[in-house]
């Protein structure tokens, strides 16, 4: 391991040179990754190195180029999903129903689900193999957001809105949104957004139903910092350079900080 691990990179002949491993994993050339090096842009492990001949042990050190997280492992896969409604959340299910399975065809690395969503919910899934990652966007305590679009029944009313930015007493805590709103109200329905960071079992459905409004249809359109864009029901693509560095550095920034 080199010096960078316990917090400066080093000088030395041991690892490789921090200019080689950001233009090997695609932040920009060479010689573009040396004007960032020297002019303070990158950090390993927290500090900022600006000498050229600093080397790193890119299995062990973080690195990050203007507070984004630089991915260096090239054997991890961030994939989105956007798992339609009838397939659980499942990499074998042991009842014989549709499951993930058929999505990770294309990546011979062994994929896994961070988190689920109910069998009757479409929307945002991410797979990886990065177990770390998984960890901190899977577990409540991390607090990560979540986006969703619900259909319900009934005309939700502002009152309603206020009331669950506000809180909703259910059976296991009280459950406030970080943010709610009322995108449209018709033919006795409404589309309501909801952003929580909860990570309760089927919480937008026992939410909605508390306040007398039924979830008819439910999507998640945003999970952390990715956005399910047009990505079509059933179809997976891996994560971009950018969506990876937003997720890995809400990663590292939230590990060691669970939300209480």
């Amino acid at each position: 391991m080199s010096d960078a691990s316990t917090g400066s990179a080093t000088g030395g002949d041991e690892g490789v040179r921090l200019q080689k491993v950001l233009a090997n994993a695609g932040v920009a050339s060479r010689r573009v990754s040396e004007q960032m090096i020297v002019e303070g842009r990158v950090r390993v492990n927290g500090v900022v190195v600006t000498e050229l001949g600093s080397r790193i042990d890119p299995e062990t050190d973080l690195v990050d180029v203007d507070g984004t997280a630089i991915q260096l492992d090239s054997s991890k896969r961030y994939v989105m999903l956007n798992k339609p409604t009838g397939v659980v959340s499942s990499m074998n299910d042991d009842r014989g129903r549709p499951d993930l399975r058929r999505y990770t065809k294309d990546w011979d690395e062994r994929l896994f689900n961070v988190g689920r969503l109910d069998a009757d919910t479409s929307g945002l899934l991410v797979l990886t193999n990065d177990g770390d990652l998984a960890h901190v966007l899977a577990h409540p305590s991390f607090g990560v957001t979540k986006v969703y679009i619900a259909k319900v029944e009934g005309q939700v009313l502002p009152q309603t809105i206020q009331r669950l930015i506000k809180g909703v007493d259910l059976e296991d805590g009280r459950i406030a949104a970080d943010k709610a709103r009322l995108l449209d109200s018709s033919k006795g329905e409404s589309l309501v957004e909801l952003t929580l960071h909860s990570g309760k079992n089927r919480i937008v459905r026992r939410v909605m139903a508390e306040v007398g409004h039924p979830v008819v249809e439910l999507v998640r359109r945003q999970f952390g910092p990715l956005h399910l864009g047009t990505l079509p029901a059933g179809k997976a693509r891996e994560l971009t350079t950018v969506e990876r560095g937003a997720l890995l550095t809400l990663s590292r920034r939230d590990g060691d900080a669970p939300v209480e």
